[in-house]
């Protein structure tokens, strides 16, 4: 099972593995309350992207083919996250505050929709 989830919410045991998809520490979370399996910065957007974006809900179509083209590239990270969904649920954590248009949302939709 794959699943997205922030992590300003609490952890729970059904998270199954629990990987961090963001370059920047998210504010106001200590490790210890995040209960990270992984903190995969390689599969997040580049920072260029991601200042580009900036949260504009206008450039969401364009951020995610951009990222959606960044992904196809980060093979290593990409085939990491693989390996963990078919040992069990996989929940691609992020701290973006808009639960519709975020990174993880994409990376998810990847992950799914390619071998």
């Amino acid at each position: 099972m794959l699943q997205v989830k922030r992590i300003y919410e609490p952890p729970s045991e059904a998270d199954g593995y629990r990987v961090l998809v963001e370059r920047l520490w998210p504010r106001g979370v200590s490790k210890e309350r995040a209960q990270l399996s992984l903190w995969l910065k390689e599969v997040a957007p580049s920072p260029q992207l991601r200042q580009w974006y900036a949260h504009d809900p206008a450039k969401w179509d364009e951020f995610q083919k951009r990222y959606w083209e960044e992904l196809e590239q980060a093979t290593v990270a990409v085939a990491q996250l693989r390996q963990m969904l078919q040992q069990g649920t996989l929940t691609l954590v992020y701290a973006a505050r808009d639960e519709q248009r975020n990174s993880a949302v994409v990376l998810k939709a990847f992950l799914e929709q390619s071998p």
